[in-house]
């Protein structure tokens, strides 16, 4: 993890005596003069190096190359808005979850199951023993409220891409606990839920600059709320309820407007803008052995850009961008397409202000390409994208996610005129005209996915949102994708390695 308020050498010490036992992993013994999860927890500052631990897991992002290579495979590729880059293509692994062609031996969703209840391990151990620690109250209950919005956050995280999860809300000390059945899906969003609400009384409102990138009051409420939008859509008898409840989170969050310069928040120009509600912490810092920078750039990048071309920009992604035509108040398309993308376009072909790196289009592509690169997550400047590390962070809720969000969670209970100026504040910074405020709440809900497409690219959200709307194979059928099948694909089946440790699991 990334966060500022740790250092790499902190983590990984504290990672190692914490003792983490992921489904599949081996009770060891450690040696009396080690540090273990019986001797090491003492004081406050423990307790904050635990905690530091249980960050360290978020995105899988504690591994330079890790960080890329499974949560983008696992995540994006089985969205209609991307396509394999060139170099994709050697790896096996990647190529089955984009064809859907898997089975439950794939190596990188594996991985990410065993990453995220390593984490989930590290946020037992943090509830468990900073209960025993005698230190200041109201640190304690901060501490402990965080480790519950983490336990939340990576169970969250799995029950988004599997139908069935473990639930573990317990430190796992001998291999009997190991064994334990799958929860119903209603039993994994009620915990979820519940941590996500037991954290918030007890969360700031904002952290000091020392603590950048912890979970605050705002981010509990936005997942809260998030939650409770995907239930419904999962529990008819309920949608009404569950609509309530969302709209009732979403309308919590508060503190938070959107970010002018949209690019800014992705090219590591404007980390933790006031746009960030969860945030992802990366930095140039290596003092004491830290490295928190990532190959990400290099991932994203074509290889026109000097990148390794692993994911590209479908035409699918493209023509929406230009679906409404060039109406923004620029008299170009809809301003995101250009701080999201490279493309051919006379934007970026305008030899008077060459904007790719100081060239244009055609330099960098060739005339008459109609290649097209990722912008997002791409540092500013030629010589940081050549680099093979940089420390752009990533965003992981942004306030116009709430806002657009709470739009549908409005328009779904037929609160339409409520959800269309919502819609009109994301549109605004996109230089785009605001929508009427006479549109059916049918024609608000295809505004809601058009809006979500080109405001999150490359942000991972939009297989999740279209398996929320039931319209994940039409999509997929759509770009030419016909192998998905929803039986089969809405989620990943349980790793063979789980299957093969875990007793209670058939």
């Amino acid at each position: 993890m990334k966060t500022r308020y740790i250092t790499y050498k902190i983590a990984i010490c504290i990672g190692l005596a914490l003792g983490t036992v992921a489904c599949g992993d081996r009770l060891d013994l450690t040696a009396p003069d080690q540090l273990t999860s019986t001797n090491f927890w003492r004081s406050a500052a423990d307790a904050e190096a635990g905690l530091a631990a249980a960050y360290s897991k978020l995105e899988f992002a504690t591994d330079t190359w890790e960080f890329a290579e499974v949560k983008f495979p696992v995540e994006a590729y089985r969205e209609d808005i991307c396509n394999l880059g060139s170099d994709a293509l050697n790896y096996a692994t990647w190529v089955e979850l984009y064809n859907f062609t898997y089975t439950n031996g794939n190596s990188q969703f594996t991985t990410y199951w065993n990453i995220s209840y390593q984490g989930i391990s590290y946020a037992n151990q943090v509830l468990e023993k900073t209960a025993t620690i005698d230190m200041d109250p109201k640190q304690k209950e901060q501490i402990m409220a965080e480790a519950r919005f983490l336990r939340a956050y990576y169970h969250l995280k799995l029950l988004l891409n599997w139908e069935r999860i473990v639930i573990r809300d317990q430190y796992i000390t001998n291999e009997g606990q190991i064994n334990k059945e799958l929860s119903e899906r209603s039993e994994a969003w009620d915990f979820i839920i519940q941590d996500f609400e037991l954290a918030i009384p007890h969360l700031p409102a904002t952290h000091p600059s020392n603590n950048t990138g912890r979970a605050s009051k705002g981010a509990a409420y936005a997942y809260v709320g998030y939650c409770f939008l995907t239930r419904a859509y999962e529990d008819s008898g309920q949608k009404t309820l569950l609509l309530g409840k969302s709209e009732a989170a979403f309308k919590n969050v508060q503190g938070y407007t959107l970010e002018a310069n949209f690019l800014s928040m992705f090219d590591g120009t404007n980390k933790n803008s006031k746009e960030s509600v969860f945030e992802l912490q990366f930095t140039e810092n290596t003092a004491n052995g830290a490295d928190y920078r990532t190959a990400l750039h290099k991932w994203i990048a074509t290889e026109e850009l000097t990148g390794w071309d692993e994911i590209t920009p479908s035409k699918m992604l493209l023509d929406e961008f230009k679906k409404e035509g060039k109406i923004a108040t620029t008299g170009r398309y809809d301003s995101r397409m250009y701080q999201t993308v490279f493309c051919n376009d006379p934007y970026f072909n305008d030899a008077q202000q060459p904007r790719i790196y100081g060239y244009t289009y055609d330099d960098v592509f060739g005339v008459g390409a109609q290649k097209a690169s990722f912008r997002k997550y791409l540092p500013p400047t030629l010589d940081e994208l050549n680099k093979s590390r940089t420390s752009v962070n990533l965003p992981l809720m942004r306030y116009a996610d709430v806002l657009l969000l709470l739009a549908e969670a409005l328009n779904e209970q037929g609160k339409t005129a409520e959800a269309i100026p919502l819609i009109n504040q994301v549109r605004a910074r996109a230089d785009m005209p605001a929508l009427s405020a006479n549109l059916a709440s049918s024609e608000i809900r295809s505004r809601i996915e058009h809006e979500r497409i080109v405001e999150f690219a490359l942000e991972n959200t939009r297989f999740y949102d279209l398996r929320r709307w039931g319209k994940a194979q039409q999509a997929l059928r759509a770009v030419g994708r016909t192998s998905f099948d929803p039986s089969k694909h809405n989620f990943y089946p349980i790793p063979l390695l789980e299957l093969k440790s875990n007793d209670k699991i058939k």
